[in-house]
């Protein structure tokens, strides 16, 4: 693998945890292997291990970008991070809350809904 793929990786585990990764690598298969790769390498090893802004501050933004164009799957995932990068519950309300107002309450609402569940199950684990 490449440089930008081990970056990826460090940089994933480091915001993910070893968990998450290990469960999303072995759910890997031949069929999403390159997207797979193109995420760590892109996603994983550029934008998010970029030391133009903190993991805090690249959590804010992708909750609230997830939120805003209605990609809520991924957003319990994210919360997860939270635990790693550093952002607060306040952090998250205060990214949801610009969320509501330049993008929808409803977006908002449901994003609000996702995290308090995740923030609950975090404290019962």
């Amino acid at each position: 693998m490449s440089d930008k793929y081990d970056k990826g990786m460090q940089t994933r585990r480091a915001v993910l945890g070893d968990a998450h990764v290990e469960r999303a690598e072995a759910c890997k298969s031949d069929f999403d292997s390159a997207f797979q790769t193109l995420i760590t390498e892109g996603a994983w090893g550029t934008v998010w291990a970029s030391d133009g802004i903190s993991h805090r501050e690249r959590s804010m933004l992708t909750l609230a970008l997830l939120a805003a164009l209605g990609n809520f799957e991924e957003i319990p995932m994210h919360i997860r991070a939270t635990a790693r990068t550093g952002a607060s519950k306040q952090d998250v309300l205060e990214a949801f809350q610009h969320v509501a107002i330049y993008a929808g309450v409803p977006r908002a609402n449901h994003a609000l809904k996702l995290a308090k569940d995740t923030y609950a199950e975090m404290e019962q684990e």
